[in-house]
């Protein structure tokens, strides 16, 4: 099996969002549509491979956020089948309450950032669920559920290879593997089981979203592990406190941005990990998270 990267230019910046093409008997299979704003972008990168972008029979999104499935109703308005945790299937059918939540954290910057969201039919809608085998053009995917970052995320496996999405994190170039946290289902213990099971599949190496191939699969988890507790207990002490989440996200720019600078980080790469995990981002997810902790709710 060949997977074709896509790299999606993402705000015109390489190495930030990824695609990934496998050709089946059955047409394309893409991994991860993008947002709309990179439909072009992808489908260029389509071409250049040698293949035609309405030979996307379907199309597997490891959960429902803008930068990962976008522009998945593009694909479907050309016949392509839709995969998707059933939790986030309703939002793809009808995806107003969708664009409404994200419009709260991105404001008018939504256009710019991720263009439009049309509805999906239904018929082209498929429940991907934890452990179904999924048989498309001669191939078995294995799906995984892997709640934490998103109560609607799946990782998949080909072979002994993982698509993660965002459950194990982002990673640019060469720089270290940071959390993606944004509201509203960030869950610390729901995330380490995910992780944990990653490891326990012992895959080969991982796809990452954000961004390429990871061949150190346990050393990345593991240290996906250690700063995923860093950040959350670096945010613990102001949930119930009363500094503003506006007080606190610039400090908290500051320490992420400083951490990756300490790593190594080129200030080019820094803007690339800035468009794959704003990290003003991680304020509201992680504040969230320690008030719903507090509550008992989670």
């Amino acid at each position: 099996m060949q997977t074709h990267i896509m790299d999606l230019d993402f705000l015109d910046e390489s190495s930030s969002i990824a695609s990934f093409l496998i050709e089946s008997s059955d047409g394309l299979i893409l991994i991860e549509s993008g947002p709309e704003t990179t439909f072009d972008h992808l489908t260029i990168a389509i071409e250049r491979k040698g293949f035609d972008w309405k030979d996307v029979r379907h199309v597997l999104l490891t959960h429902i956020h803008f930068d990962h499935a976008g522009a998945a109703w593009k694909f479907a308005e050309n016949g392509a089948e839709i995969y998707v945790y059933p939790i986030g299937l309703p939002h793809l059918q009808n995806p107003e309450k969708l664009w409404n939540s994200a419009k709260m954290i991105y404001g008018d910057d939504m256009d710019r950032l991720w263009g439009e969201m049309k509805p999906i039919d239904e018929k082209l809608l498929v429940a991907a669920d934890d452990g179904e085998v999924l048989k498309i053009g001669g191939l078995e995917i294995k799906v995984h559920y892997t709640p934490g970052h998103a109560v609607h995320h799946n990782a998949y496996q080909i072979e002994n290879i993982i698509f993660t999405g965002d459950v194990a994190g982002v990673k640019i170039n060469n720089g270290p593997v940071v959390p993606p946290c944004p509201p509203p289902d960030i869950d610390l213990g729901k995330w380490k089981k995910s992780i944990q099971k990653l490891k326990d599949l012992k895959p080969e190496k991982l796809y990452l979203t954000h961004f390429g191939i990871v061949e150190e699969v346990e050393k990345h988890l593991s240290e996906l592990e250690i700063i995923l507790e860093d950040w959350a207990n670096w945010m613990k002490p102001y949930f119930d406190a009363e500094t503003s989440a506006e007080e606190i996200t610039p400090k908290f720019m500051d320490y992420t941005k400083n951490q990756l600078k300490k790593a190594g980080v080129s200030d080019e790469d820094l803007i690339r990990y800035e468009y794959a995990n704003p990290s003003w981002m991680s304020v509201a997810g992680l504040l969230r998270y320690w008030k719903l902790k507090e509550q008992g709710r989670i």
